[in-house]
């Protein structure tokens, strides 16, 4: 905490910010990983989350706590077994076979492989998505992978919730004003998503309806849910077996083609988040797999979110308009949904939008290019400009996993390419152009309606102005405070004036205490002048994330 202060200000009150390298960011990086393992799992949930906001943390940040996302600690065996039994009853005699051995541990839960009694989940079976059960030879009926949340983690996680409740306001205090408004909004949405993660019966339900969703498209694979084997605290589901989707050499040897698994990928959140309104919102790839015929299988809906109808048609907007390559409607469409402050700077971030659109489709983005806008974006840009609203933050992130997820797939992956096809096809870019139509047709019908009222208005105001009449209202603008710094310095000016003076004559009465006291006033004041006189620092910009980025990253691996 009082490293990142002294990042801010470099004595803590004041001074210059710190430039901070990569290594600096990396070492830090990974001893806050190891503090969120020690402070256990609310804290192990924090760190997957963080992990997924460059609006928040610097990347050598980001890179570092990914790790968390599939190396978590599992609970003792005895401890889930305890919670099997109060919820099911007894583990012997509700499965045929269960391995005791977690196949995954998450943060607030673990998921267990076993097996049903042969006809105890005939009446759950239903529904068009359903994949071919695993079954071993005359042993018991389907498999099944059985979530248990971790014992007595309700508790611990209302606790934790209280400390982050309690330190968020000493944290704020050391982030400007936009990085303060993403850290309320993701303090909120993580206290809203651990809650609903600890709630086995609400994925249930998102689970099924997402299922519904899909039902007959046989690109994709969801769970289906055994009800009689599931409870609070314990969600059974049928096991699908698929390999990881980031396991690149696996389906390389299986003759899976990868760009169509990430063309199918990235089609199926356009459905969930632009169609349906319901979507799975934990990407990562220890949440996906590929079957051997090409199929994408979805795990764990603890971390689901539903979209409501404004954020559909803007989020339609912005893809239409990268579509189009409309770097204004883009601009407009970010602005509109509370991502870009209206305030920054619209000339360099339409620059920053078209290297973006370059990026995100693969091409090469030119190095002096992203030089040059870097120095743009410092001559300009004091505040961070983009931020992320409450209700918008589970979209975004599941946006950027899901094109990190693509670009591992195929690094040459077009994803502008495929969400416009995906658009064209669903009539969105049709409906797009009509409403332009329309909206022209109104603007010049009122520009009509404007010609005709200028020649009266414009008579009677060269009345007014032949009869000495007309009278002109002027109002100053002073948007980079230039008034208010100029007060300032002339207050402060007069303060230490009188504070200089004020300690000559205490000395000269022999009165060491107040010329001491009167001196202490003169440095704080001679302070505040010289920072009145500092031009404001720029953001410190860094091209992150970039396609050539991870190339060179592999690379460098």
């Amino acid at each position: 905490m009082v490293a990142y202060a002294r990042d801010r200000r470099r004595f803590l009150l004041f001074g210059r910010r710190r430039q901070v390298d990569t290594e600096t960011h990396r070492h830090r990086a990974e001893v806050l990983l190891e503090s969120l393992l020690t402070l256990g799992p609310t804290f192990i949930k924090l760190g997957q989350l963080l992990s997924t906001r460059p609006d928040v943390l610097p990347p050598a940040y980001i890179d570092v706590l990914s790790a968390l996302q599939d190396e978590v600690p599992p609970a003792e065996w005895s401890k889930a077994k305890a919670v099997l039994k109060e919820e099911l009853g007894p583990v012997d005699e509700r499965f045929a076979s269960f391995d005791s051995e977690p196949i995954s541990g998450a943060s607030l839960g673990q998921v267990y492989r076993a097996r049903l009694e042969r006809g105890a989940d005939e009446t759950d079976r239903g529904g068009e998505n359903t994949a071919t059960p695993a079954r071993a030879d005359g042993e018991g009926g389907r498999e099944v992978a059985v979530k248990v949340r971790r014992p007595n983690i309700e508790t611990l996680v209302r606790a934790d919730l209280r400390v982050i409740e309690w330190s968020l306001p000493i944290l704020l205090y050391f982030v400007d004003d936009a990085r303060a408004f993403s850290l309320e909004n993701l303090a909120e949405e993580f206290s809203k998503t651990i809650r609903e993660e600890m709630d086995y019966e609400r994925e249930a339900e998102m689970l099924t309806e997402i299922r519904e969703n899909f039902a007959g498209d046989d690109r994709f694979l969801i769970p289906d849910v055994i009800e009689s084997h599931s409870g609070p605290r314990v969600l059974t589901m049928e096991y699908i077996e698929g390999t990881k989707i980031n396991d690149l050499e696996a389906l390389e040897r299986k003759g899976i083609d990868r760009t169509t698994v990430a063309e199918n990928l990235e089609r199926s959140y356009l459905q969930m988040i632009i169609e349906d309104g319901v979507f799975h919102a934990d990407p990562h790839p220890g949440n996906l797999a590929v079957t051997d015929d090409g199929r994408i299988v979805f795990y764990d809906f603890g971390m689901s979110g539903r979209v409501d109808p404004f954020v559909q048609d803007k989020i339609v907007d912005f893809y239409v308009a990268v579509a189009n390559q409309d770097i204004d409607g883009i601009l407009d469409a970010l602005i509109e949904i509370g991502t870009l402050s209206p305030d920054a700077d619209r000339g360099v971030m339409a620059e920053v939008m078209e290297i973006a659109i370059q990026d995100a489709r693969g091409e090469d983005v030119e190095q002096y290019r992203v030089n040059q806008i870097v120095g743009q974006i410092e001559d300009s840009i004091y505040v961070f400009p983009f931020r992320l609203p409450k209700n918008l933050a589970l979209v975004l992130r599941v946006a950027t996993v899901v094109e990190g997820v693509c670009v591992t797939l195929d690094e040459d992956f077009d994803f502008i390419s495929v969400a416009t096809d995906y658009l064209t096809e669903h009539g969105y870019r049709e409906e797009s152009i009509r409403q332009y139509l329309d909206e022209t047709g109104r603007q010049l019908r009122r520009s009509g309606e404007s010609l005709t009222r200028i020649a009266p208005k414009a008579e009677r105001a060269l009345d007014r102005l032949d009869r000495d009449d007309l009278y002109v209202r002027i109002g100053l603008e002073d948007e980079e405070r230039i008034f208010d710094t100029l007060a300032k310095r002339l207050v402060y000016g007069m303060l230490l004036t009188m504070s200089l003076f004020s300690t000559g004559v205490l000395y000269a009465l022999e009165a060491p205490r107040g010329s001491v006291v009167a001196a202490a006033f003169s440095v704080i004041v001679t302070i505040q002048l010289y920072r009145s006189f500092r031009t404001p620092k720029s953001i410190g910009a860094r091209p992150q994330f970039t396609r050539q980025n991870l190339r060179q990253r592999r690379g460098e691996e």
